[in-house]
C-alpha cells in the first residue's frame, strides 16, 4: 500500500508540475500532458479504492 501511495503522489505532483509549466509558458502541449496524467492518476486511485472495498467485502462474506 505504501508503494501505491508513493506512485500516486508522484504522478499527482508530475501532473501538477505539467500544469504549472503550462501556466508559465502558455504552451498547450503541457496542458494536455498535465490533464492526461491527472486523469489517469484519479482513475488509478478509484481502482485502488475499489480493491480496498472488495477486500473488506470479502472479509464480511
Amino acid at each position: 500500500m505504501m508503494l501505491f501511495r508513493l506512485v500516486f503522489g508522484l504522478l499527482l505532483v508530475a501532473g501538477l508540475a505539467c500544469l504549472a509549466t503550462y501556466i508559465a509558458t502558455k504552451d498547450p502541449v503541457w496542458r494536455r500532458r498535465g490533464l492526461v496524467i491527472v486523469k489517469w492518476t484519479v482513475l488509478a486511485a478509484i481502482g485502488a479504492l475499489a480493491v480496498l472495498v472488495l477486500e473488506r467485502l470479502a472479509l464480511l462474506l
